[in-house]
């Protein structure tokens, strides 16, 4: 095995540290893009280009509008707790 693929696998055992601040959650927007393409590929019963984009993207808005109230939700939640 060469010592670039003993450098890649080695890169994968220890987790990649992320934190909690704003700018650390645009980590969601690649996830949420990849779950909404592989969805919609392995969901929809004929893909054409322009349907396929279309069905992706809106599935992608709703996941990110999802996450947005949700936080905003939990986020007063948490204000409403601790005053």
């Amino acid at each position: 095995m060469s010592v670039e693929a003993i450098f890649v696998i080695a890169s994968f055992t220890a987790p990649k540290e992320i934190g909690a601040n704003p700018q650390s959650m645009l980590w969601l927007l690649p996830l949420a893009a990849a779950i909404a393409v592989v969805y919609k590929a392995t969901k929809l019963p004929t893909i054409t280009a322009r349907n396929f984009i279309k069905e992706a993207a809106i599935l992608f808005g709703s996941i990110v509008v999802f996450i947005i109230i949700t936080a905003l939700a939990l986020y007063t939640l948490a204000r409403l707790i601790t005053e």
